[in-house]
């Protein structure tokens, strides 16, 4: 009994050699795929874990570039004035493909609403603020929209999912690019806020007679009605694996940094807000031993984790991007 307990003792008294954490923060938009693939990944490396704080895109490149994390995450990607502030370099590593959506919550209406470019900077801009404007009956004939004012739901924090949303509005309604514009955070005309794609799609739910953008993947998950879109090819598009891809493979050829915009993207199948996501990954970590488990999770990533996209509602990365990440991934350490 003695020499039992004693054993008992030895194994508690044993330290648990190779145990590593890796924190990050940032964008809600690809939440949950890289929750999947961190637990993924943690059932293969039982000694990593990898911790990460969905708090928007803002927030993660200013945690990134305080060094307050190991890596950031960002639906839109860091600006040049960004960049140099880095006290490491930083390299974007695309790792999906999704959708920002217009999701709505409108009394009576049960099916899919197609919106215009100009219905939707309308709406956002607060031109248009009834449903039953014109503008919204004209491109769909037949729906009996009541009437009833529009209740604008945007984002309250630093969010690539709005740096999406605002760059597809500046490239078709002029009056937005010199209004309000692109960015994380830009200054909404009307409209209430939400905290992260989870607050804006439980203020949808909640609301009737609201209209937010959020990530798709919120919108299925939380059963929430999201419309058609006119592309630039003048086609209604639904946001599915197959428009986004067709946008990606239309959009402009993939720059030597990975920061590409591909809303609006040219093709009658493309779904024109579409965009990649970005992993920020310093390129060389402080902790050797935590740069090496970082590059290793990113190949996995590469090999196995675009696998597991589809079922989220995520395209996997094009092959032509993926080859291009592998070899950037080579100055990771």
């Amino acid at each position: 009994m003695i020499r039992r307990i004693a054993l008992f003792c030895l194994v508690l008294a044993t330290p648990v050699f190779g145990q590593t954490r890796l924190n990050g923060a940032g964008a809600t938009f690809p939440y949950p795929m890289y929750s999947k693939w961190f637990s993924e990944y943690h059932k293969l490396h039982p000694e990593v874990e990898i911790n990460y704080q969905s708090i928007g895109s803002g927030g993660g490149i200013r945690q990134v570039l305080a060094g307050t994390v190991d890596f950031g995450a960002s639906d839109g990607p860091m600006t040049d004035e960004q960049l140099g502030q880095a006290k490491i370099k930083i390299l974007h590593v695309p790792t999906v493909l999704g959708a920002v959506v217009p999701a709505y919550n409108i009394p009576g209406v049960s099916g899919e609403v197609k919106f215009t470019a100009q219905v939707l900077a309308g709406i956002f801009l607060g031109r248009i603020n009834t449903w039953n404007d014109p503008a919204i009956a004209s491109a769909n004939p037949g729906v009996n929209f009541p009437n009833q004012p529009i209740i604008v739901i945007h984002r309250s924090d630093g969010s690539g999912t709005t740096f999406i949303f605002t760059d597809y509005l500046s490239k078709v309604s002029p009056e937005w690019q010199s209004g309000p514009s692109k960015g994380t955070s830009v200054k909404w005309p009307v409209g209430l806020g939400g905290k992260g794609n989870e607050g804006v799609a439980g203020m949808i739910r909640q609301m009737q007679g609201s209209i937010g953008y959020i990530e798709l993947i919120y919108a299925v998950q939380n059963k929430i009605l999201y419309g058609e879109v006119k592309n630039s090819d003048g086609e209604f598009v639904k946001a599915t694996l197959d428009s986004v891809r067709a946008a990606a493979a239309s959009a402009p050829k993939m720059p030597a940094d990975f920061r590409a915009s591909i809303t609006n993207a040219p093709g009658k199948d493309a779904y024109p807000i579409s965009s990649f996501t970005w992993l920020l990954i310093p390129v060389q970590s402080p902790d050797a031993a935590k740069g090496k488990i970082m590059a290793d999770f990113l190949t996995w990533m590469l090999d196995e984790g675009q696998k597991m996209a589809s079922a989220l509602t995520y395209a996997p990365l094009p092959d032509a991007v993926v080859s291009k990440v592998r070899v950037a991934l080579r100055q990771v350490h």
